[in-house]
């Protein structure tokens, strides 16, 4: 059985579009990539000093299951260099697993929905793009919704040029 997926994608180490679209062609070896939305570059949140992330969503299906999946998106982060040495720090990629199906998991290891996408514009704006009508499981807003009660303090620029959007599975290069 597959199912649904809506990933939130991030970095801000090194070229920022070619790691998202690394990330975005080795996630079509989980499932299949549907949609992509532009990348949007981020002003980062959080008490640590970093540069500025450039961020994307994705829409895709997946016969793994959701601990299976997130174990996947582990392993692709770690071989794409990813190394948690500080909480919410730089990051060469983040993935993120925003919604699975209808899903509402909590776990040790696994919240699903994303416990914190109602509150992330760098989250919900990319989001809005490729999917403005799906409903949060548990709040049952939609995506629209949630983006319209947050303030715009922080900074959200669409990237016209740098692009990932397609419905083809294969990103831009």
């Amino acid at each position: 059985m597959h199912k649904l997926t809506y990933l939130s994608l991030g970095s801000n180490i090194g070229d920022r579009a070619a790691n998202l679209n690394a990330a975005i062609r080795k996630l079509g070896e989980l499932g299949e990539v549907l949609v992509v939305s532009s990348f949007y570059e981020t002003e980062p949140v959080g008490p640590v000093p970093q540069s500025w992330f450039l961020n994307c969503a994705v829409k895709m299906i997946t016969a793994k299951m959701p601990r299976q999946f997130l174990r996947a998106i582990l392993g692709l982060e770690r071989r794409m260099g990813r190394r948690r040495t500080q909480d919410k720090g730089p990051r060469t990629i983040d993935i993120d697993i925003l919604l699975f199906g209808e899903s509402v998991i909590e776990t040790r290891e696994l919240t699903i929905p994303h416990p914190a996408m109602h509150e992330r514009r760098f989250v919900l704006e990319p989001l809005a793009e490729i999917a403005p009508e799906v409903r949060h499981p548990v709040f049952k807003r939609t995506v629209l919704e949630m983006l319209s009660t947050l303030s715009a303090r922080q900074v959200v620029r669409r990237q016209p040029s740098v692009a990932g959007r397609q419905s083809s599975g294969k990103p831009s290069d």
